[in-house]
C-alpha cells in the first residue's frame, strides 16, 4: 500500500469487468492495465513499486502508464483533504477500468461526474434489502408490490446517511404480536423515524497534472494527459491589456505679456 492518501483512486461509475477490457491497447500495455485495475485502491502504482512485481523495467513502464494514460485509463494530480482545515494537497492516481475522454476528466475534475447511458434495470438497493426483511422477521413479509411502493421511503433513509443495519433494526425492534399489516408498520416506522438530513458534502478540489512533465494545468488544456509543451506546442502567451489612450485639449493660449524691444 502507498501512503494515506496516495495510490491509486477509481472514480466512479465503473463499468463489470469483462474480456474485453483493455483489448484496444497494445500487448504490453493491456498486461500492465489489467494488473493497474485488479489492485485495490490505495495501492501503490509508482514505476519503482511495480517494476518488482512486473516483469518489465521501469523505462518500459514509465511508456507503458503514459500509453495507458493517453488511451483515457488514468489522470494524475492533486486533490484537497475535504472536512480537515488543512491547507494540504495530496497527490493522486486516478484510475478508470472505461476509457475516458478530455470532456469527462474534465468534467470529473470539476466534481460534476457525467451520467452513465442507460443500463439494463436491476433490483434497487432499497427492494432487495424490503425482500429480505421477512426473511429475517417473518412477521414482516412483504410482498413485491409492497416492496416496489416502499422503496422511495429506504431510498431517503440510504440518501441521509443509513445504511442496511440501521433500517433493520428500525423496521423489526419491538414489534407488536401479532403484526396485523407489515407493509402500513414499515410505512408507519420509516416516516416516524426518518433520520435527520445530512449537510452537504464540500465540493472536492482536484488538480489534474501532466503526464510526463508533472506540472499543474487546468483540464481543459490537457490533451490525452499531456501539457502542450510536452506535445511540442508553444504555450499560450499572457495576454496584453490595451492602454487606453488619453485625449487633451490644447491648451488655449492668453494675450502674450512678453516684453517687446524697440
Amino acid at each position: 500500500m502507498a501512503r494515506p492518501g496516495y495510490g491509486k483512486r477509481s472514480t466512479p461509475g465503473q463499468p463489470p469487468r469483462s474480456a474485453a477490457d483493455f483489448t484496444h491497447l497494445p500487448p504490453r500495455e493491456a498486461a500492465v492495465a489489467a494488473y493497474l485495475d485488479r489492485l485495490a485502491d490505495g495501492a501503490d502504482i509508482s514505476v519503482k513499486t511495480l517494476a518488482k512485481v512486473l516483469p518489465y523495467g521501469q523505462c518500459a513502464l514509465r511508456t507503458a502508464l503514459n500509453r495507458i494514460q493517453a488511451a483515457g485509463h488514468l489522470r494524475r494530480g492533486r486533490e484537497h483533504l475535504a472536512k480537515t482545515g488543512s491547507p494540504r494537497w495530496i497527490t493522486r492516481t486516478w484510475w478508470s477500468r472505461a476509457p475516458r475522454d478530455d470532456t469527462w476528466w474534465a468534467a470529473y475534475r470539476r466534481g460534476d461526474v457525467p451520467e452513465e447511458g442507460p443500463r439494463r434495470p436491476t433490483r434497487s438497493r432499497a427492494v432487495i434489502l424490503l425482500a429480505a426483511l421477512g426473511r429475517e422477521t417473518p412477521a414482516m413479509s412483504l410482498s413485491a408490490v409492497e416492496c416496489a411502493q416502499l422503496a422511495p421511503l429506504v431510498e431517503e433513509w440510504f440518501a441521509r446517511g443509513a445504511d442496511e443495519a440501521h433500517l433493520m433494526r428500525a423496521l423489526t425492534a419491538g414489534l407488536p404480536v401479532p403484526v396485523h399489516h407489515p407493509a402500513a408498520l414499515a410505512r408507519t416506522r420509516l416516516t416516524a423515524k426518518l433520520p435527520p438530513e445530512r449537510r452537504p458534502a464540500p465540493p472536492v478540489l482536484r488538480i489534474l497534472e501532466c503526464g510526463k512533465c508533472g506540472a499543474p494545468a487546468r483540464a481543459e488544456a490537457l490533451r490525452d494527459g499531456d501539457c502542450a509543451a510536452c506535445r511540442g506546442e508553444p504555450a499560450p502567451g499572457p495576454r496584453l491589456r490595451a492602454v487606453p489612450v488619453l485625449r487633451t485639449r490644447p491648451r488655449r493660449r492668453g494675450p502674450c505679456r512678453c516684453p517687446v524691444e524697440r
